[in-house]
């Protein structure tokens, strides 16, 4: 069963930074384009990185771009969301999503997570 794991959300302060993992279970990610996504209360989900398969080409939604940073292990068959300078408007659940489509883009993927809240408050 292919499944896709998200952890290391929790509560942060501010400026503070946090790193999400997305972990594959029942396939290799190795040839799959990762994405980060997230759904903040009472707004659409939004996508905020992807990474393609061979880690090549990596792309950011503007509202991350200098923060966030995505890459991937496929030893590990991991994909990993380094957030730094966070910010309140940051807070969302967070879902990593795999497709085979090779271009790096934020929408149409195939297999999605459940999903780790990241909460940015003082």
């Amino acid at each position: 069963q292919l499944q896709l794991v998200e952890s290391g959300g929790g509560l942060v302060q501010p400026g503070g930074s946090l790193r999400l993992s997305c972990a594959a279970s029942g396939f290799t990610l190795d040839y799959y384009t990762v994405g980060w996504f997230r759904q903040a209360p009472g707004k659409e989900r939004e996508g905020v990185s992807c990474i393609s398969s061979s880690g090549g080409s990596t792309n950011y939604a503007d509202s991350v771009k200098g923060r966030f940073t995505i890459s991937r292990d496929n030893a590990k068959n991991t994909v990993y969301l380094q957030m730094n300078s966070l910010k309140p408007e940051d807070t969302a659940v967070y879902y990593c999503a795999a497709t085979l489509f090779a271009v790096c883009r934020l929408y149409e993927y195939d297999y999605w997570g459940q999903g780790t809240q990241v909460t940015v408050s003082s």
